[in-house]
């Protein structure tokens, strides 16, 4: 593919999401032929291929999990027993130093977050011209599409709609428990009596709109900061892997300098690929501690 394509193009087509929307000159619903069209189908467009990774790899996570519980005995384990139990040790340990409440979502929902994000994350790790080049082939082959008009992006967290929609689901929980903990007038006062007060009501009553600006600030920016940390880091891991595969079209020589830092840049991206499961599962601990503390 990357033969027939400009750089730009090239690069363009690995960043466009297979959309699937309202054509808005015809009316009609149907898979976007280029990245104008996906522009132009606007927000109630679906990201095919978002939805499909994520639901698979959501799918094998809790068929591994299911599996190897169903499976699990009570000695030394081995294999892929051994592998869960690591995790959920990695998980309930994160839990019980960031989580001072009582709350058996918590660990559930961190478990989900971390192997989740993990798989997301980790299909950035798969040669980036694999997976659309075999949609390509699939498309023409079977449907007779030019294979410039098939898109496939298997990473979704490179997807902000995907960032966003899990870090909003964690939003809306910390709201809910905030809410039960604390009551309708106890989440109020956090948001309208701190961090200014003073002893004399009518200057307190002047600080409630200050303080409910600077909290309602700090509270929107919750969600927004989980989203685009781990959408700004794997698009750029993303970009870079993209970048060194052009490199393969430019000769012998570039083609060798572009696998080593293939290499590379693969092993330096495990880390990254991790940490940002990591931090976004951190986050949510600790978010969901202060939805349960009282100030």
């Amino acid at each position: 593919m990357s033969e027939q394509l400009t750089s730009a193009a090239y690069i363009k087509h690995h960043l466009t999401n297979w959309t699937y929307g309202q054509n808005p000159e015809t009316g009609s619903w149907e898979f976007a032929h280029s990245a104008a069209e996906a522009k132009a189908m606007g927000f109630m467009a679906i990201h095919v291929d978002t939805m499909l990774w994520s639901t698979l790899l959501g799918v094998a996570f809790l068929w591994l999990f299911y599996s190897v519980a169903k499976k699990a005995s009570s000695g030394v384990p081995k294999g892929a027993q051994n592998f869960v139990e690591m995790i959920i040790e990695f998980i309930d340990t994160s839990v019980r130093g960031s989580f001072t409440a009582k709350n058996d979502l918590v660990a559930p929902l961190a478990l989900t977050v971390f192997v989740w994000i993990f798989l997301w994350n980790f299909m950035d790790l798969i040669p980036v011209d694999w997976l659309p080049s075999a949609s390509a082939w699939i498309g023409s082959t079977f449907f007779g599409a030019d294979p410039h008009h098939v898109y496939m992006k298997v990473v979704p967290s490179t997807d902000p709609n995907a960032t966003f929609a899990l870090a909003i689901c964690v939003f809306l929980l910390t709201i809910w428990y905030g809410l039960k903990n604390k009551g309708v007038g106890g989440f109020t006062a956090e948001l309208t009596m701190m961090p200014f007060q003073s002893n004399n009501k009518v200057v307190q009553a002047a600080f409630v709109p200050v303080n409910f600006l600077l909290e309602f600030v700090s509270l929107i920016a919750k969600p927004i900061s989980l989203a685009l940390r781990l959408f700004g880091n794997m698009y750029a891991g993303e970009m870079i892997f993209i970048l060194i595969a052009l490199m393969f079209s430019a000769g012998a020589t570039m083609a060798m300098f572009g696998g080593v830092l293939q290499l590379g840049w693969a092993i330096f991206h495990i880390l990254i690929v991790t940490l940002q499961a990591f931090i976004f599962m951190t986050l949510t601990i600790v978010y969901m501690d202060m939805a349960h503390s009282e100030h």
